[in-house]
């Protein structure tokens, strides 16, 4: 499989972009190697400049539900488009995309519509601390809410990946309000509630944590932290920026049955276009400028082609059975992997909610931040590799979670069951 073009082009981009990106995990240095740069995406398919086809489980990383280039998306930001890119004013779009995030989600009354998942996270905590007075707020190990100063403190995904457990250039002062559990971990919750319970403004968590690769939260752990913070005055914050209509067609907290006092949103409501949102209750959210005095504001909020693409994205999703085929694929994807490593005699274990997974190297269920780092990462990258050059495309970290869409149908199941095959029974892998 020739690479020259994606050679060449890294190349140039390090000349101009720092570590010639503009995402630190899309460099591979957790899997070595040079990136593949993509010409195209077409279904479930990337082509990259050097004219290789993918089946692509990363989907931008969770936006595309739908696939690339749905035509019912294509079509919607056509239409949008051709009226303008953007008024700097309030349309109908953003009006019709709010009615069917409310609807989708019952712990939402009121939204607010941003341009990216770090900028829901970081205006949800503002949100919580004028609400409850208080600076303090509690996260968990390894969960990414975006590049916000007091949220890169032990986070996972892209600083997980390149080894940071901080980042340089973020102040004392803004990281000494974040508290950090471990995930899954109630009672050190219940620890940081019994010396700090005044002082907390509001727990934020992945409801399905995604950034250290896909772990499940244990039975009882977010009804847990619901019971917690309502008996502390805190309020609940659910990051499902990655778990909208991917951990289930209403999201995660739906499966829980938990509902927060907050939620983030991000990736599907924007069908592929960059957008976040965060919303709840009535209460909180009135206190959002021009409502209350909380000032949060965006040139390009609620942009119409993001609008448009994410209206286009949710109705069809709503269509009966639609979001089940992509559930499927990820059964089939999860059981793919999880039988080549039978044949093989590896040690992986799949864990899998609803259409998001990941293959750990590792023989027991993986909890926590702390059990997803003693996975073999080594092996992880060379599974990568070798997928790849089979012409699958996995993400290019361990502390990251695949996905599939509407569109992997069985051609492509087949084609990760031969890769993954291949893959696994290398010697190495």
């Amino acid at each position: 499989m020739s690479t020259s073009r994606s050679d060449a082009a890294f190349r140039a981009a390090q000349a101009l972009l720092p570590g010639g990106v503009d995402s630190p995990v899309r460099a591979f240095r957790s899997v070595g190697g040079t990136p593949r740069f993509i010409a195209r995406g077409e279904g479930p398919f990337l082509v990259d400049v050097d004219g290789n086809r993918l089946v692509d489980y990363v989907l931008a990383w969770g936006p595309l539900v739908l696939g690339h280039a749905h035509p019912a998306v294509v079509r919607a930001v056509g239409d949008a488009l051709r009226r303008g890119t953007a008024f700097g004013a309030p349309t109908e779009l953003e009006t019709e995309l709010a009615r069917r995030v409310v609807r989708a989600f019952p712990s939402i009354a009121l939204v607010r519509f941003v341009n990216s998942g770090t900028e829901a996270t970081m205006s949800a905590l503002r949100v919580a601390r004028a609400f409850t007075g208080r600076a303090k707020i509690l996260k968990f190990d390894g969960c990414y809410h975006g590049h916000a100063d007091s949220l890169l403190v032990k986070a996972g995904s892209g600083v997980a990946t390149l080894g940071l457990p901080d980042s340089p250039g973020v102040p004392e002062g803004s990281a000494r309000d974040t508290l950090v559990a471990p995930y899954n971990d109630l009672a050190a919750v219940e620890r940081a509630f019994g010396a700090h319970g005044g002082e907390i403004a509001a727990v934020i968590v992945e409801p399905v944590a995604g950034n250290m690769g896909v772990v499940p939260p244990a039975e009882g752990f977010l009804k847990g932290l619901r019971d917690l913070t309502a008996a502390a005055g805190a309020l609940l914050v659910f990051d499902e920026v990655m778990t909208g209509w991917r951990a289930g067609p209403t999201g995660a907290q739906a499966l829980a049955g938990v509902a927060p006092d907050l939620t983030c949103l991000g990736k599907v409501i924007g069908g592929g276009l960059p957008v976040g949102a965060y919303g709840g209750r009535r209460d909180v959210m009135e206190l959002v400028a021009p409502a209350g005095p909380v000032y949060q504001a965006g040139t390009l909020a609620g942009n119409p082609l993001a609008m448009a693409a994410g209206i286009a994205t949710l109705d069809l999703l709503a269509e009966p059975g639609v979001w089940v085929r992509a559930e499927r694929a990820a059964e089939r994807a999860a059981a793919a992997l999880a039988e080549a490593a039978r044949h093989a005699g590896v040690a992986l274990t799949v864990q899998r909610v609803g259409t998001m997974f990941t293959p750990f190297f590792t023989d027991r269920p993986v909890t926590d931040y702390e059990a997803a780092r003693r996975a073999d990462r080594d092996r992880y990258a060379a599974f990568f590799h070798r997928a790849l050059e089979a012409g699958v495309y996995f993400p290019p970290s361990q502390f990251e979670a695949a996905f599939t869409s509407i569109v992997h149908g069985e051609a492509e199941a087949e084609r990760l069951a031969a890769a993954a095959g291949q893959a696994l029974a290398k010697k190495g892998a």
